[in-house]
Protein backbone atom coordinates (compact mmCIF):
# COMPACT_ATOMS: atom_id res chain seq x y z
CA UNK A 1 0.00 0.00 0.00
CA UNK A 2 1.80 3.15 -1.22
CA UNK A 3 2.62 6.21 1.16
CA UNK A 4 -0.15 8.43 -1.17
CA UNK A 5 -2.40 6.30 -0.97
CA UNK A 6 -2.77 7.02 2.67
CA UNK A 7 -1.86 9.85 3.23
CA UNK A 8 -4.95 11.40 4.43
CA UNK A 9 -4.45 8.49 7.40
CA UNK A 10 -1.23 8.19 8.14
CA UNK A 11 -0.23 12.21 7.77
CA UNK A 12 -3.63 13.11 9.90
CA UNK A 13 -3.49 13.27 13.51
CA UNK A 14 -7.50 13.08 13.57
CA UNK A 15 -9.12 11.70 10.78
CA UNK A 16 -12.08 10.75 13.34
CA UNK A 17 -14.18 7.02 12.56
CA UNK A 18 -13.21 5.40 9.45
CA UNK A 19 -14.70 3.01 7.12
CA UNK A 20 -12.96 1.34 4.34
CA UNK A 21 -14.88 -1.45 1.62
CA UNK A 22 -13.11 -3.26 -0.80
CA UNK A 23 -11.35 -6.07 -1.74
CA UNK A 24 -8.20 -7.73 -1.81
CA UNK A 25 -6.28 -9.22 -4.67
CA UNK A 26 -7.39 -12.63 -3.97
CA UNK A 27 -10.64 -11.30 -4.50
CA UNK A 28 -11.47 -11.57 -0.65
CA UNK A 29 -13.66 -8.74 0.59
CA UNK A 30 -12.56 -6.22 3.01
CA UNK A 31 -14.50 -4.46 5.94
CA UNK A 32 -12.09 -1.67 8.16
CA UNK A 33 -13.61 0.58 10.33
CA UNK A 34 -11.66 2.34 13.44
CA UNK A 35 -12.22 4.76 16.41
CA UNK A 36 -10.38 8.09 17.69
CA UNK A 37 -10.95 9.72 20.43
CA UNK A 38 -9.73 12.70 22.07
CA UNK A 39 -11.73 13.18 25.37
CA UNK A 40 -11.68 10.37 28.18
CA UNK A 41 -15.12 9.84 27.16
CA UNK A 42 -14.70 9.22 23.55
CA UNK A 43 -11.17 7.03 24.52
CA UNK A 44 -12.95 4.70 27.11
CA UNK A 45 -14.26 2.16 24.51
CA UNK A 46 -13.37 -1.11 23.11
CA UNK A 47 -14.81 -3.41 20.45
CA UNK A 48 -16.60 -6.65 20.84
CA UNK A 49 -17.36 -8.70 18.37
CA UNK A 50 -20.47 -11.24 19.16
CA UNK A 51 -23.25 -13.01 17.30
CA UNK A 52 -22.16 -11.27 13.70
CA UNK A 53 -22.27 -7.88 15.70
CA UNK A 54 -19.29 -5.69 16.42
CA UNK A 55 -19.97 -3.19 18.77
CA UNK A 56 -18.47 -0.80 20.77
CA UNK A 57 -18.94 -0.69 24.39
CA UNK A 58 -17.51 0.90 27.81
CA UNK A 59 -13.87 -0.09 28.57
CA UNK A 60 -14.64 1.53 32.25
CA UNK A 61 -18.56 1.77 32.74
CA UNK A 62 -18.24 3.55 35.53
CA UNK A 63 -16.56 6.63 33.58
CA UNK A 64 -18.75 7.03 31.06
CA UNK A 65 -20.16 10.41 30.69
CA UNK A 66 -22.68 10.47 27.98
CA UNK A 67 -22.79 6.99 25.98
CA UNK A 68 -25.50 8.49 23.18
CA UNK A 69 -23.10 9.22 20.41
CA UNK A 70 -19.82 6.40 21.26
CA UNK A 71 -22.12 3.52 22.13
CA UNK A 72 -23.18 1.62 19.06
CA UNK A 73 -23.49 -1.46 17.14
CA UNK A 74 -20.67 -0.66 14.48
CA UNK A 75 -21.51 -3.49 12.13
CA UNK A 76 -24.28 -6.16 11.44
CA UNK A 77 -24.47 -8.97 8.75
CA UNK A 78 -27.33 -9.27 6.82
CA UNK A 79 -27.43 -12.56 5.68
CA UNK A 80 -24.20 -12.84 3.31
CA UNK A 81 -24.10 -8.95 3.15
CA UNK A 82 -22.35 -6.64 5.73
CA UNK A 83 -23.66 -3.09 7.20
CA UNK A 84 -20.70 -1.03 9.13
CA UNK A 85 -21.49 2.63 10.30
CA UNK A 86 -20.38 4.87 13.07
CA UNK A 87 -23.43 5.22 14.99
CA UNK A 88 -27.21 4.18 15.91
CA UNK A 89 -27.77 4.12 11.83
CA UNK A 90 -26.44 0.69 11.66
CA UNK A 91 -29.41 -0.71 13.73
CA UNK A 92 -31.92 1.48 11.75
CA UNK A 93 -30.66 0.43 8.20
CA UNK A 94 -30.46 -3.34 9.06
CA UNK A 95 -34.37 -3.05 10.22
CA UNK A 96 -35.27 -1.29 7.19
CA UNK A 97 -33.48 -4.00 5.21
CA UNK A 98 -34.88 -6.49 6.90
CA UNK A 99 -38.91 -4.97 5.87
CA UNK A 100 -37.56 -4.67 2.05
CA UNK A 101 -35.86 -1.08 1.62
CA UNK A 102 -32.77 -0.52 -0.21
CA UNK A 103 -29.63 0.91 1.62
CA UNK A 104 -29.93 4.37 0.04
CA UNK A 105 -33.59 4.37 1.05
CA UNK A 106 -32.81 3.51 4.63
CA UNK A 107 -30.89 6.44 5.22
CA UNK A 108 -33.22 9.01 3.37
CA UNK A 109 -34.20 10.83 6.88
CA UNK A 110 -31.20 10.64 8.93
CA UNK A 111 -29.13 13.60 9.65
CA UNK A 112 -25.30 14.47 11.07
CA UNK A 113 -24.49 13.91 14.49
CA UNK A 114 -26.18 16.47 17.17
CA UNK A 115 -22.70 17.42 18.70
CA UNK A 116 -22.01 21.17 18.01
CA UNK A 117 -20.34 22.56 16.90
CA UNK A 118 -18.32 19.29 15.10
CA UNK A 119 -21.90 18.21 13.69
CA UNK A 120 -20.04 15.14 12.83
CA UNK A 121 -21.06 13.47 10.09
CA UNK A 122 -22.92 9.81 9.87
CA UNK A 123 -20.67 7.41 7.97
CA UNK A 124 -22.04 4.21 6.68
CA UNK A 125 -20.73 1.87 4.14
CA UNK A 126 -22.35 -1.36 2.68
CA UNK A 127 -21.28 -4.89 1.12
CA UNK A 128 -23.12 -6.03 -1.29
CA UNK A 129 -22.04 -9.36 -1.74
CA UNK A 130 -25.08 -10.26 -3.99
CA UNK A 131 -24.35 -7.87 -6.52
CA UNK A 132 -20.89 -7.66 -6.03
CA UNK A 133 -20.71 -4.13 -5.25
CA UNK A 134 -19.83 -1.45 -2.54
CA UNK A 135 -21.78 1.55 -1.31
CA UNK A 136 -20.68 4.27 1.29
CA UNK A 137 -22.63 6.90 2.28
CA UNK A 138 -21.63 9.99 4.64
CA UNK A 139 -24.23 12.74 5.90
CA UNK A 140 -23.51 16.04 6.97
CA UNK A 141 -23.92 19.36 7.63
CA UNK A 142 -23.80 21.82 4.89
CA UNK A 143 -23.25 25.73 5.45
CA UNK A 144 -26.58 26.63 5.26
CA UNK A 145 -27.22 24.34 8.58
CA UNK A 146 -28.79 21.94 6.32
CA UNK A 147 -28.10 18.39 5.10
CA UNK A 148 -26.13 16.72 2.38
CA UNK A 149 -26.60 13.08 1.62
CA UNK A 150 -23.85 11.90 -0.79
CA UNK A 151 -23.81 8.71 -2.06
CA UNK A 152 -21.27 6.51 -4.06
CA UNK A 153 -21.53 3.10 -5.47
CA UNK A 154 -19.16 0.56 -6.92
CA UNK A 155 -20.48 -1.84 -9.41
CA UNK A 156 -18.02 -4.85 -10.32
CA UNK A 157 -15.44 -4.06 -7.72
CA UNK A 158 -12.17 -5.32 -9.08
CA UNK A 159 -9.49 -7.25 -6.68
CA UNK A 160 -7.17 -5.31 -5.33
CA UNK A 161 -9.05 -2.20 -4.68
CA UNK A 162 -10.68 -0.48 -1.79
CA UNK A 163 -12.46 2.77 -0.78
CA UNK A 164 -12.12 5.10 2.35
CA UNK A 165 -14.17 7.33 3.57
CA UNK A 166 -13.71 9.65 7.63
CA UNK A 167 -15.63 11.80 9.31
CA UNK A 168 -13.34 14.11 9.20
CA UNK A 169 -10.19 15.93 7.19
CA UNK A 170 -7.86 16.55 10.15
CA UNK A 171 -8.09 18.06 13.24
CA UNK A 172 -9.45 21.16 14.12
CA UNK A 173 -12.00 23.41 16.76
CA UNK A 174 -14.83 22.65 15.63
CA UNK A 175 -13.36 19.43 13.54
CA UNK A 176 -13.54 19.78 9.35
CA UNK A 177 -16.10 17.38 8.21
CA UNK A 178 -14.37 15.13 5.47
CA UNK A 179 -15.11 16.31 1.48
CA UNK A 180 -14.56 14.80 -1.48
CA UNK A 181 -15.05 11.52 -2.87
CA UNK A 182 -14.19 8.46 -1.22
CA UNK A 183 -10.35 7.75 -1.06
CA UNK A 184 -9.15 4.81 -3.24
CA UNK A 185 -6.21 2.38 -1.31
CA UNK A 186 -5.19 -1.04 -3.34
CA UNK A 187 -5.68 -3.80 -0.78
CA UNK A 188 -2.47 -6.46 -1.28
CA UNK A 189 -2.48 -9.70 0.13
CA UNK A 190 -2.69 -10.03 3.46
CA UNK A 191 -5.09 -11.47 6.19
CA UNK A 192 -7.20 -9.75 8.86
CA UNK A 193 -4.81 -9.68 11.28
CA UNK A 194 -2.50 -8.21 8.72
CA UNK A 195 -4.12 -5.61 7.62
CA UNK A 196 -5.52 -5.06 11.04
CA UNK A 197 -2.08 -4.11 11.76
CA UNK A 198 -1.05 -2.43 8.59
CA UNK A 199 -3.73 0.40 9.45
CA UNK A 200 -3.63 0.48 13.26
CA UNK A 201 -0.15 1.40 12.35
CA UNK A 202 -0.77 4.66 10.39
CA UNK A 203 -3.60 6.02 12.80
CA UNK A 204 -1.93 8.51 15.17
CA UNK A 205 -0.81 6.90 18.54
CA UNK A 206 -1.95 9.23 20.30
CA UNK A 207 -5.66 9.74 19.20
CA UNK A 208 -6.83 6.06 18.04
CA UNK A 209 -8.42 3.62 20.12
CA UNK A 210 -9.90 0.72 18.30
CA UNK A 211 -9.91 -0.89 14.94
CA UNK A 212 -11.24 -4.10 13.48
CA UNK A 213 -10.59 -5.53 9.97
CA UNK A 214 -12.54 -8.48 8.30
CA UNK A 215 -11.49 -10.88 5.04
CA UNK A 216 -14.64 -12.57 4.13
CA UNK A 217 -15.30 -13.71 8.10
CA UNK A 218 -12.45 -13.72 9.54
CA UNK A 219 -12.04 -10.92 12.14
CA UNK A 220 -9.48 -9.57 14.07
CA UNK A 221 -10.00 -6.59 16.50
CA UNK A 222 -7.31 -4.46 17.86
CA UNK A 223 -8.29 -2.50 21.12
CA UNK A 224 -5.28 0.04 22.33
CA UNK A 225 -3.29 1.04 24.26
CA UNK A 226 -5.22 4.32 24.88
CA UNK A 227 -8.12 3.24 25.81
CA UNK A 228 -9.10 4.00 29.73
Amino acid sequence: MGTQELKHISNNSYPGRGIVLGRNVDGEWVTIYWIMGRSNNSRNRIFKYKNNILSTEAADPSLVEDPSLIIYNAMRDIGHNIIVTNGSQTDMIYDKLMLGSGFLASLEDETFEPDAPNYTPRISGYVNKNEQCITLSIIKRNFTGDTDHCYYRYSKLPPGVGYCITTYMGDGDPLPSFHGDPILLPFVKGNAKEIANTYWNELDADNRVSLMARVNNNIEIINGEKNV
